[in-house]
């Protein structure tokens, strides 16, 4: 490979006489952690910055030009996605170095060549570090059937609680898993289970189309990687109700909110059809944010969980989607139609156990008087 595009190439000016090639940048990932340091961006006109912990953190080096940029995102991608970018001004690929793998989504924007690289563990984490509240984890990975929701801002840890869950599956249940990915972030060894990853763009040119093929290769659990548009949204329920297990994604801060998207994807003259659908196939919705950690040590998980049992069923068959947040504060038992929490209350617990400070708590709360409450409240 010619020397611009080879991620061996030093070539940004870091400061002090020394230059950094991509690999370089990689690297700090692999040495810092991907929990702590999630993200790299690169942009023409100002230092590459890492989030740390949840902060943008710019380099002490010079400008990157059009140049720099080139040879720092360039190696990344390949000939073919080079010319997938220049003709969509974006292009999503994923990139595997040392022990990581990187979702990389490289675009144009009014200064020129841009990208967002995510880090993600190639080790997929088990379901007891990731951080839940509870054992609804444990519900989840015996179902037979279902969705099961997981939704949060843009590198809110969703993609990496999901692995977590389909890894346990295929370790200890011999089925048929498939997934949809845009693109795929987790590589999943092949153990009891039979799995196939297929990725947008590469594999299947839409998650719609990906879908109906997919209901004619016999799968028991399907990962769709983020539901976006009423066909996506309409084929999830179905496969959901038709007798599978189906994973998938929302971009919503909550429960409510993401009940409440789900409808928004469709006319009104659908939607008494769909809350039908929903009260029928959904079996959770876990909502999650990642806080900083008291002391500077990185992040950790504070989730909302709705269990939806027959009561929670028959508020959205009926659209009263403004009563389940009661369900969530009430239904805390841990025994099988309940083990449900509001984030407000996950974030007290996690206060209280010294694990998150109070202030950090209150920022991240969706509901500061729900909070405050559950600060009051019994462990």
């Amino acid at each position: 490979m010619d020397q611009p595009h080879s991620v061996d190439a030093k070539i940004y000016p870091a400061g002090e006489g020394a230059f950094l090639s991509i690999a370089d940048m990689l690297a700090y990932f692999e040495k810092m952690g991907a929990m702590r340091v999630s993200d790299l961006h690169i942009k023409i006109g100002t230092q590459p910055a890492y989030r740390i912990d949840g902060d943008l953190v710019r380099l002490k080096g010079g400008i990157v030009t059009e140049a720099i940029a080139e040879k720092l995102i360039f190696p990344l991608l390949g000939e073919k996605n080079i010319a997938a970018l220049r003709q969509d001004s974006t292009v999503d690929c994923s990139y595997k170095y040392g022990t990581l793998q990187f979702r990389i989504n490289a675009f144009l924007d009014n200064d020129g060549l841009t990208a967002a690289i995510r880090a993600l563990g190639t080790d997929i984490p088990v379901p007891e570090k990731i951080g839940f509240p509870n054992t609804a984890w444990q519900d989840i990975i015996r179902r037979k059937q279902g969705l099961c929701l997981f939704t949060g801002i843009t590198g809110a840890g969703k993609s990496t609680t999901i692995a977590s869950l389909i890894q346990r599956i295929n370790e200890n249940r011999a089925c048929r898993i498939i997934t949809l990915e845009d693109p795929i972030e987790y590589i999943y060894p092949q153990h009891n289970s039979m799995i196939s990853q297929r990725e947008l763009g590469r594999d299947v040119d839409r998650f719609a189309h990906g879908l109906r093929s997919m209901m004619r290769e016999d799968p028991d659990v399907i990962f769709v990687g983020e539901m976006r548009d009423a066909e996506t949204v309409s084929l999830v329920l179905t496969a959901a109700e038709t007798g599978h297990l189906v994973f998938s994604t929302l971009h919503t801060r909550d429960v409510v909110g993401t009940l409440t998207r789900i409808l928004d994807f469709f006319p009104t003259d659908r939607q008494d059809e769909v809350r039908n659908q929903l009260s029928l196939g959904l079996r959770y919705v876990v909502c999650q944010k990642l806080v900083p950690q008291k002391g500077g040590n990185g992040r950790i998980v504070a989730m909302e969980i709705l269990n939806s049992n027959y009561a929670v069923a028959n508020l959205i068959r009926k659209g009263k989607f403004e009563q389940i947040y009661s369900q969530m504060q009430v239904k805390t038992k841990d025994q099988p139609d309940e083990r449900m929490i509001t984030l407000e209350r996950h974030l007290a617990l996690l206060v209280k156990q010294d694990q998150v400070e109070l202030l950090e708590a209150q920022k991240w709360a969706n509901d500061l008087k729900s909070f405050n409450d559950a600060l009051k409240s019994g462990p």
